[in-house]
């Protein structure tokens, strides 16, 4: 947890330039209060703290940093240096960094960095942005099915230092396919001369290298993995996905969602890291999108210019129709594309839901009919009461469907439901209110549209 303490402490070992004291820092403190600590500072102030530790506490922390920050941060060191640094950092977050460097100094990188790191790079790079192949680390322990309890010991002895995990041993053939996984609580336990092929678990859930990130997350969260093994189209194991990993990936998935609900294209970085001029534009795009949306509904209320001119009185109950409408489409949208989210919904489930929804709406329309119907009869005749009684029950059964429907159309068409966002919700469910709101009006006094 962030001490404010530490950070004028800190800056008080720069003014002096108390090296000891630095490395002390560096030293005693948990890399990720070290590095919370450090991004209140100048990126050379921030070397002049990291270089005071050792090459491997220089790394640890470095990670715990922002990804924009690091990109920052990596312009300011020698080529040597950095490549150093780069072929000690986790496979995963030298990839994230790399991905976010400029291409033309990331070539420049690769001559000065080892042959199985430059290779290493190489591969997670090539995979799709999002894929579980981006977010994966190939520092993971593997085995011979061949080998004893004791001897697997032995080797993974060797094999710890350089690994992410260990609490997963993968079994895997000569050409790395893999054909089942050992805890390392099982392991511990079995008798030495047990043969590992014994003991191991061969009903493997993997991932594919090119499946989508949030599939990868919700599976691990179902199954309450540590990680997940990622292999290739011909079964081959290629890395793990972690769990540090999947929570970066919950996050970044709910903060996009969070944007979408609230009428706003996701961000790629912190909301105060976001410039001025990008920040303007993505939420811009939907205020237009949303506009346009308007001017449907203000194009329908003008068609009924010459209804609204003889039954004066359907404006006074307009915003509680509009509103009834547009809210029960959000709540169901919000429903629905959380559980499409959660991988709740197969095709089945949908039609399931769609019948849910609708006796949903039905019921809750019933009930704000009745509501509606007493309140109107505080401003007008009975007739008008009735009017207002019957749009507000259509209103909410249809904008309950609408809102559950729109986000399993999306899915279907390979599209993110949560695009669905409330305000757009809320501005198709204004026009189709519009619709009802005057037919019902029309067919009540006897003119049928």
């Amino acid at each position: 947890m962030f001490d404010p303490l530490l950070l004028p402490e800190l800056r008080e070992m720069l003014l002096e330039n108390d090296e000891p004291a630095m490395r002390e820092f560096c030293d005693v403190f948990h890399a990720g209060v070290i590095a919370e600590t450090l991004e209140a500072l100048t990126n050379d102030e921030i070397w002049r703290v990291l270089l005071q530790a050792g090459l491997s506490r220089q790394v640890e922390i470095f990670e715990y940093i922002s990804l924009q920050r690091q990109t920052e941060l990596v312009t300011c060191l020698d080529k040597p240096h950095l490549s150093t640094l780069l072929e000690v950092m986790a496979p995963d977050d030298r990839a994230d960094l790399l991905q976010n460097m400029v291409p033309e100094h990331v070539e420049s990188l690769m001559p000065l960095i080892a042959q199985a790191q430059r290779s290493d790079i190489r591969k997670l790079l090539s995979y799709p942005d999002h894929s579980a192949g981006s977010i994966m680390t190939t520092e993971y322990a593997s085995l011979r099915e061949g080998l004893s309890v004791a001897e697997a010991l032995a080797q993974l002895r060797t094999q710890a230092p350089n690994r992410e995990t260990i609490y997963y041993l993968y079994v895997l053939d000569e050409a790395r396919h893999l054909h089942g996984f050992v805890s390392l609580r099982k392991l511990i336990l079995a008798r030495p001369e047990t043969p590992v092929a014994d003991i191991m678990d061969r009903d493997v859930i993997s991932v594919r290298v090119d499946e989508d990130q949030e599939l990868v997350a919700n599976r691990m969260a179902k199954y309450d993995f540590i990680a997940m093994p990622v292999v290739d189209d011909q079964g081959r194991l290629v890395g793990i996905v972690t769990h540090d990993d999947v929570i970066d990936v919950l996050r970044e998935e709910a903060t996009e969602d969070a944007h979408r609900f609230g009428g706003v294209l996701p961000l790629e970085d912190s909301y105060l890291s976001t410039p001025f001029v990008e920040l303007a534009w993505k939420r811009g795009v939907w205020l237009v999108l949303l506009m346009v949306a308007g001017f449907g509904t203000a194009g329908v209320l003008n068609y009924y210019d010459g209804v609204t001119a003889n039954l004066e009185w359907l404006v006074k109950f307009l915003p509680l129709v509009l509103a009834s409408g547009g809210n029960t489409g959000s709540q169901s949208a919000t429903l629905v594309i959380r559980a499409l989210a959660l991988g709740e919904l197969n095709r089945k489930a949908q039609f399931h839901i769609l019948r849910r929804e609708a006796a949903t709406g039905f019921v809750l329309g019933g009930s704000l009919a009745v509501l509606a119907f007493v309140f109107a009869m505080m401003y007008g005749p009975v007739m008008d009461a009735v009017i207002v009684a019957v749009t507000i029950a259509l209103v909410v059964t249809l904008g309950t469907i609408n809102g559950s429907l729109l986000p399993m159309i999306l899915r279907s068409l390979g599209m993110d439901p949560a695009i669905m966002s409330n305000p757009l919700i809320a501005s198709l469910s204004d026009m189709l209110g519009v619709l009802i709101y005057y037919n019902v009006a029309l067919l009540a006094v006897g003119r049928l549209f």
